[in-house]
């Protein structure tokens, strides 16, 4: 049974002084790929002395391009979207015949219309280690694998928010054995590439409803629906197409995974990009989910 959402992302950007910004680059408009329904979507963009023009990158990602007329001293986008959640079986897609296994080559003409997503760029000791433990030898399911090496990663890697900017490298994150979702995300990337399957970074949503729980005592425990920004990988499979894998909880994405920007590197799946001028900057975010009628 489906279930509606309101979804609301609210970021606000506060000033020291009235500073010039640079276009910013706004990617938070849910891909078409998204396995929710999106009813329907608002963005909105104070202060108004601003264009805003919608665009497509090179991946077909939705890009909101705002450039403002004068100096300001705060910006403050606000998303608003109703989502239909209904469940979908993760597992439910074909995959070609000569895919089936692992390992696998792609086809030529495909792998040419991959090369982006199979290109190999940081691969590290603590990497290379990692890839040394798998066993080439041995032909095993496709999808198992998958399932094995993004528990893997889960199982391998301490979650933990991490507020400072930018990705950390894939040997970073082996090292310390702690990472954010986009630093297991980034690794899980890199991981299947350098296995030789096409993978690529997706920043979105994940709205996650929750339902009451048994407590010991035998009464129910309610946690309440939660939406935050969120990171993922997808690798390519002839046959399926792309993939979500969620490494963070070792988990296939789902309903509840709406991407808002996927590409081949980290840098260009950023919620915001844009510069301003010098001024130390206050930030505020919240984000909120709620059920409808």
């Amino acid at each position: 049974m489906a279930i509606r959402v309101a979804l609301e992302h609210y970021t606000q950007y506060d000033y020291d002084r009235m500073v010039y910004l640079s276009p910013q680059l706004i990617r938070l408009k849910p891909a078409a790929h998204s396995r929710a329904t999106i009813e329907s979507y608002s963005l909105t963009v104070k202060p108004e002395n601003h264009v805003l023009h919608w665009q497509q990158d090179p991946f077909g990602n939705f890009i909101a391009r705002v450039d403002f007329s004068g100096a300001i001293q705060s910006m403050t986008i606000d998303v608003q979207l109703v989502a239909s959640l209904e469940p979908v079986n993760p597992f439910d897609f074909f995959i070609d015949t000569y895919a089936e296994s692992f390992p696998f080559d792609y086809e030529t003409i495909l792998k040419k219309e991959l090369a982006l997503y199979l290109e190999k760029s940081e691969l590290g000791p603590y990497l290379a280690q990692w890839l040394k433990q798998i066993d080439f030898q041995t032909k095993l399911g496709t999808v198992d694998f998958l399932i094995r090496l993004n528990q893997q990663v889960c199982q391998a890697i301490a979650y933990r928010e991490r507020l400072q900017p930018g990705v950390q490298t894939p040997d970073e994150t082996l090292q310390r054995a702690i990472g954010s979702c986009r630093d297991l995300a980034w690794l899980l990337v890199q991981l299947l590439r350098q296995l030789g399957l096409a993978a690529r970074f997706v920043s979105g949503y994940l709205a996650q409803l929750k339902v009451e729980t048994s407590v010991e005592n035998g009464s129910s425990e309610s946690v309440e629906d939660s939406l935050a920004l969120h990171a993922w990988a997808e690798v390519y499979i002839p046959g399926a197409g792309w993939i979500g894998l969620d490494p963070t909880s070792g988990m296939l994405a789902a309903e509840g995974h709406i991407p808002l920007a996927c590409t081949a590197d980290p840098v260009s799946a950023a919620p915001l990009t844009g510069t301003a001028g010098l001024a130390e900057t206050k930030f505020t975010y919240r984000s909120h989910l709620s059920r409808l009628l």
